[in-house]
């Protein structure tokens, strides 16, 4: 007979294990070294209604990072939380895209992300501002390894469209560099205008 406490019954530790999603934070190694950071930004458990009565399974969604611009995010589904964990952690992997970061610790321009209902603004910030930014969103920048930067959500705060919102966001910023590249100029030409203009704005 079933404990009453299993997750397959909707227990208590089955809700227990959602409640603590935001404070794991794992660490592994890819393929070239890199220390990879692994945050669980949300867990929701699904019921399906079958004939022996209710079949409950966990759906996982994992944020992963190097600290050093690189992040991706991915989903997984499986009857027990550690499988279905795996699975996203494993998706994330390989779908980390790598985002250009001002001086290692911010972005280089403000930026808008839609996905869905969701709406996301991304705007860089001066030394010592620390991320402010809710929780789905701040797990994607504390391992991609932003220091500073000040985020606002709008329209849905279901965190599976506020994390690809993000990702629509940060898959569109631009360096100097690329930009630079495009329009035949130089570097400094490019951050010249953007200090000129940051001068002409105070």
């Amino acid at each position: 007979m079933a404990d009453n406490n299993s997750p397959e019954r909707g227990g208590q530790r089955g809700r227990g294990r959602g409640r603590d999603r935001d404070n794991r934070d794992n660490r592994d190694r890819n393929d070239d070294g890199d220390e990879l950071v692994d945050k669980l930004v949300h867990i929701n458990r699904v019921a399906k209604v079958v004939k022996g009565g209710r079949r409950f399974s966990f759906a996982a969604l994992v944020v992963v990072g190097d600290g050093k611009g690189r992040v991706g995010y991915g989903t997984g589904k499986a009857r027990e939380v550690p499988e279905a964990i795996r699975k996203a952690t494993d998706q994330a992997k390989r779908s980390m895209i790598r985002v250009p970061l001002r001086e290692g610790r911010t972005l280089h321009h403000d930026i808008d992300g839609r996905f869905g209902a969701g709406k996301v603004i991304l705007r860089s910030a001066p030394p010592g501002t620390g991320i402010i930014a809710g929780g789905p969103m701040r797990a994607v920048f504390e391992t991609m390894g932003v220091h500073d930067v000040v985020c606002k959500s709008n329209g849905t705060q279901n965190p599976h469209n506020m994390v690809k919102a993000t990702f629509v966001a940060l898959k569109n910023l631009q360096s100097p560099r690329a930009v630079a590249a495009r329009r035949g100029l130089k570097v400094g030409d490019i951050v010249a205008r953007r200090g000129d203009a940051g001068a002409s704005a105070e």
